[in-house]
């Protein structure tokens, strides 16, 4: 079971979204007009004039389960638990529809409930991630329910961007961390796949505080893409060969590097020269500072004359 929540500020746009879809069953309703998704409309509007000011009134759930669960999950289970997790959430005393869609092999419902209560006050959205998580997780193990195993679940053909690359570097990264005895091995066989990493560091110094992974146009951090993939608990599988090898690339990254000036005789590469040239052209030659100074000399020597 897994709970999706979204907030929007018009009820038009939701409620058509949930129920246009093709089979979609209005399965239950609480304080709203259901002739027509106008009346639903329209009941829901007029409760959010007691609160003008909350301006995303609309509270838009969507609770999934598991293919396992779907011999089960009747019409009427499906309310009872919607039910449930909504008293769990203190979404109470308040108008709302639940709404059961057939368009994925996953069984799944959509609320629709108005923030603004029975009582013109509103339902607190605070922490409302956190709490769907932990309510989720309670009503899986009261009902005895299937929780989906994460990440290797996941329909990546249905994927879209940024997604798509997140769930990409995803793969990679957990397919090659075990492979390789430090960062830069690690490094260059993302490089093949066209992922490229980068460190972030503390200020000057060589403290690495973070690490994220770039494919395409898309950056994300170790963490974002997935809670073992930040820098200290990756370096965990390196050992002390990863924060040296690190290390490493840091003094050479940022040590500067003088290029030598050109000397007659010596020429490496007329690339190289030209590149040179293109920063000492400005700058007067040697021979010519002499005459520079003898010129103020006399200048100076003419005014004391006068």
């Amino acid at each position: 079971m897994i709970g999706k929540i979204k907030k929007g500020s018009g009820f038009k746009g939701c409620v058509n979204y949930v129920l246009g879809k093709e089979q979609a069953v209005l399965l239950h309703a609480d304080g709203v007009l259901t002739e027509s998704r106008g009346d639903i409309i329209r009941s829901f509007c007029m409760q959010t004039g007691m609160n003008p000011d909350l301006k995303k009134p609309v509270g838009h759930i969507a609770l999934s389960y598991s293919a396992v669960d779907a011999p089960k999950l009747t019409d009427e289970k499906m309310v009872q638990l919607a039910q449930e997790y909504m008293r769990e959430m203190k979404i109470t005393d308040t108008q709302y529809i639940i709404v059961r869609h057939q368009d994925r092999e996953h069984p799944h419902v959509h609320i629709v409930f108005n923030r603004i209560d029975n009582n013109g006050k509103t339902i607190s959205d605070r922490n409302d991630m956190y709490r769907n998580e932990q309510v989720c997780k309670k009503l899986k193990t009261k009902h005895g329910l299937y929780f989906a195993g994460g990440k290797e679940q996941v329909k990546q053909h249905r994927l879209k961007e940024p997604d798509k690359s997140k769930y990409e570097i995803y793969t990679a990264v957990k397919n090659e961390i075990g492979k390789f005895k430090n960062w830069r091995q690690l490094q260059e066989r993302l490089a093949e796949k066209g992922i490229t990493v980068r460190f972030k560091y503390k200020g000057q110094t060589g403290e690495i505080q973070g690490v994220s992974f770039s494919k395409g146009e898309y950056t994300f951090k170790g963490s974002e893409i997935d809670r073992n993939f930040s820098f200290s608990k990756l370096d965990k599988c390196f050992g002390d060969a990863g924060l040296n090898t690190v290390g490493n690339q840091r003094q050479t990254a940022f040590t500067p590097v003088r290029e030598p000036l050109p000397t007659q005789g010596k020429t490496d590469s007329p690339l190289i020269t030209g590149s040179l040239s293109l920063f000492t052209a400005s700058s007067p030659p040697a021979d010519e500072e002499p005459n520079l100074n003898l010129r103020k000399k006399k200048k100076k020597k003419k005014q004391l004359n006068l």
